[in-house]
């Protein structure tokens, strides 16, 4: 039995990225390095989602070596 290949991000970690950026900017104690480091967690938790839900993402690559 042949598995189908798991795509996208896991539903766990975005949950848990998300519960730490509500968290850490509700907290009044959490210094400013704090609140941006978990946004650019979620920063790039967003661009990888947006990423691998582009089927055209970085294939246009090799097309430009035919251009030229």
């Amino acid at each position: 039995m042949r598995r189908k290949k798991i795509t996208g991000i896991n539903p766990d970690l975005e949950k848990a990225i998300s519960d730490l950026l509500r968290q850490v900017m509700q907290d009044p104690e959490a210094s400013l390095t704090d609140k941006s480091r978990v946004i650019d967690r979620a920063l790039k938790l967003e661009a990888i989602r947006l990423k691998a839900s582009d089927d055209q993402w970085g294939s246009g690559f090799l097309d430009d070596e035919e251009s030229e």
